[in-house]
């Protein structure tokens, strides 16, 4: 009985794939004719299956940025992005589409030890970050034992300082994937889709406004409070956005 429902559920993931190659390709095949909307319908039927690709949001944001959708070309390119991070062609689009925007946003600059770090954290992901420590660990304990067994006292001198080398070695390691993981963590972007919000200080319609956003524009999520949002932008300047106003990532 288990191997008829094994086979079975093989069976309709098979079918799934297939319906959604079918559907991928004549949504290409729409695009390519111009039509822009039809497309659109199909990318998204592809993704509410439950199939996600760097490809597939690829597409769709090219037939939303054909139609100057902003936010919307705007965010599938950023989801493309976290799936294919390293794809010219993707950052190549999203720069066009970023063109469309009403926001000029200057980034705070991040200088010195504080964007040597961040480099180095980024440099690996959390998992491989952990895998390499636990190597550099194993390491340490094969040339320890090298120390203790060896009665040379130079090999034992060059086994020692090696031992601790890879010791020190995987307790950075250690460091950098727990930093790793916090700020993947911490990390909630989000898209403004409203043509134009008015970002309070405090959440909710009788505060101040702070500034005001507009379509396409990407931000941090910091908190939430009922229907608002705390988000945080480029400049680092900080607020309270209704919640409907952006989509997070």
């Amino acid at each position: 009985m288990k191997h008829f429902i094994y086979i079975l559920v093989f069976l309709i993931g098979s079918l799934g794939f297939g319906q959604n190659e079918k559907l991928f390709q004549q949504a290409n095949d729409l695009y390519n004719k111009g039509d822009f909307e039809d497309a659109i319908s199909k990318y998204e039927s592809i993704i509410e299956s439950g199939v996600h690709s760097a490809a597939l949001y690829f597409n769709l944001a090219n037939a939303h940025y054909k139609l100057n959708h902003i936010a919307p070309s705007i965010y599938y390119y950023e989801k493309a992005l976290k799936l294919s991070p390293n794809d010219k062609e993707i950052h190549n689009n999203i720069a066009f589409a970023r063109n469309m925007t009403i926001d000029a946003i200057d980034k705070t600059p991040v200088f010195g030890f504080e964007k040597f770090a961040k480099k180095i954290t980024n440099w690996l992901t959390f998992d491989t970050w952990a895998k390499l420590s636990i190597l550099l660990m194993v390491l340490f304990v094969v040339f320890y034992l090298i120390y203790y067994f060896n009665y040379g006292s130079t090999k034992k001198r060059v086994a020692f300082i090696t031992a601790i080398t890879f010791f020190i070695l995987s307790c950075c390691s250690v460091a950098l994937a727990f930093n790793n993981y916090h700020s993947t963590k911490n990390d909630q972007p989000a898209i403004v889709f409203a043509k134009e919000s008015q970002v309070k200080s405090e959440p909710n319609l009788r505060s101040s406004e702070s500034f005001k956003l507009h379509e396409g524009t990407k931000v941090q999520i910091l908190d939430t409070v009922n229907h608002w949002k705390k988000i945080q932008i480029a400049d680092g300047k900080t607020g309270w956005i209704p919640a409907d106003d952006i989509k997070a990532l």
